[in-house]
């Protein structure tokens, strides 16, 4: 298994920005964004302007992406972390290996300052959030317009 971060110092072509939305799209099942949703992510994760940025963890395996984490910065601290990660997606011939695990500590090892997630009440990653430290401490509520 190969890791791979991509930041802001690099300059992914639109084919390997296309390659990690696909895959994104593919493999976050129902808890997924459309693809132009998950373009707009990847583009602000990778931006070279200074109010942006974040990074894209890949994992590869015979240089396919079986695994997937998009952190964005906040540009904010203390009342609101400094990261949130956005997308985190493993290939369903991957899941119960422990890759989600490595994908989140290395993710976590890589942010600076504390990280914010939303996650689905039945979506079972919430179980190794839990066990990461992650607490819930707000209900969200958003409107829509």
């Amino acid at each position: 298994m190969d890791f791979t971060i991509l930041t802001s110092m690099d300059t992914p072509s639109i084919l390997e920005k296309t390659e990690i939305a696909n895959f994104l799209f593919e493999h976050l099942d129902q808890f997924g964004d459309a693809r132009e949703d998950i373009m707009k992510c990847l583009d602000y994760a990778l931006s070279p302007y200074g109010h942006q940025g974040g990074f894209v963890l890949l994992a590869r395996e015979g240089g396919a992406i079986v695994g997937a984490v998009v952190m964005n910065q906040t540009g904010m601290e203390g009342y609101i972390p400094e990261n949130i990660l956005v997308y985190i997606a493993v290939h369903g011939n991957q899941r119960g290996k422990g890759l989600g695990r490595q994908l989140m500590e290395r993710a976590i090892a890589q942010a600076k300052g504390g990280i914010a997630l939303h996650v689905e009440p039945d979506n079972p990653a919430r179980r190794l959030y839990e066990r990461l430290g992650f607490t819930n401490k707000y209900l969200e509520m958003r409107l829509t317009r």
